[in-house]
């Protein structure tokens, strides 16, 4: 959505840059299940589909890759965009990390977080194709180093804090970030801080702050003083970027943007409930908030028949599966 901002805020030539090009191509990494979902009978077209995207935000500063040994890292931020080519309405869908679902990789229920740990941006993507029973078409991986370098090529971006805060920085330093409620301009190391914080309010407020400064990074993104960093925020993606989409499918959402009115995004959340099972920390989704959820994503994919879910292995937990 960031090139595709760019390309439309300058025009369609800029498309055509070789460093654009470039970028997408150094990008670009197909799933091992290949171009479609298994819940698709054919391909998309995201310039004449109904189409989604997966946006996952990956920590894998060096702290957390340390204690991770041979394991992927975890997912930190998950948000499932569904886009409408009838008329060009986006959806965003932020899901909880700890949202207690069933992994098919490891075969037992766990942190949907941990998904990405078990077995990359694979298992993640089947992982929420199951959950909310609908197809996953395309991926976007970026992981932390990205989002504080995106932002700070933009020059910041403007945001209300909601309280006081207190926070560890990227590199996992305690104190590091200070924040005080109110209007300001944050810049990556301060956003990154508020997006990823857990303990001034609830999960859900959590994902809803995260919502709103993707979008808030998009609108800053797009605007015209963005364009003269336009070299400097391609080189912050060109490192830090994963995703199955191409130079061609990238660019066929700026549709999106050059509607007539300004391109904004229809926030939702998983309610729920946080709690322990066998003294972990799980957020348990309240089954009529993921149907009704699933049905409005659904409808917004134009999937007016419900897909009929093969049949699954039971379910176990992780530790009934440890003690087996």
């Amino acid at each position: 959505m960031i090139i595709a901002g760019l390309g439309a805020a300058g025009g369609y030539a800029i498309y055509l840059t070789n460093q654009v090009k470039k970028t997408a191509s150094d990008s670009h990494q197909e799933l091992d299940r290949g171009k479609k979902s298994d819940k698709r009978i054919e391909v998309v077209n995201p310039a004449t589909d109904h189409t989604s995207v997966l946006f996952v935000g990956i920590d894998d500063s060096e702290k957390r890759s340390e204690t991770a040994q041979d394991r992927d890292s975890l997912s930190d931020a998950l948000v499932l965009a569904t886009f409408n080519e009838d008329d060009k309405s986006v959806k965003m869908l932020s899901i909880p990390r700890d949202s207690y679902t069933y992994i098919p990789e490891v075969g037992y229920e766990d942190k949907i977080t941990h998904a990405h740990a078990f077995g990359g941006i694979d298992a993640t993507v089947e992982t929420v194709e199951r959950m909310l029973d609908i197809p996953v078409d395309y991926y976007v991986r970026l992981n932390f180093n990205s989002f504080v370098e995106v932002v700070n090529s933009i020059g910041g971006i403007s945001y209300d804090v909601p309280f006081d805060m207190t926070e560890q920085n990227s590199s996992d330093q305690a104190g590091a970030i200070e924040l005080e409620e109110g209007p300001q301009t944050l810049n990556g190391e301060e956003a990154l801080a508020l997006a990823r914080t857990r303990k001034y309010d609830s999960d859900l407020a959590r994902g809803e702050r995260q919502m709103a400064l993707i979008q808030e990074i998009f609108r800053e993104t797009i605007s015209a003083k963005s364009l003269n960093n336009f070299d400097a925020i391609l080189e912050s993606i060109n490192n830090n970027l994963k995703t199955n989409l191409t130079f061609e499918e990238m660019i066929t959402f700026k549709d999106y943007i050059l509607q007539k009115n300004e391109l904004t995004f229809d926030k939702m959340q998983l309610e729920g409930e946080g709690g322990y099972i066998d003294e972990v920390w799980y957020y348990q989704l309240e089954e009529e908030s993921l149907s009704e959820t699933t049905d409005e994503l659904k409808a917004h994919l134009g999937l007016s028949n419900p897909y009929v879910k093969e049949e699954e292995p039971d379910t176990m937990t992780k530790n009934e599966d440890d003690s087996m």
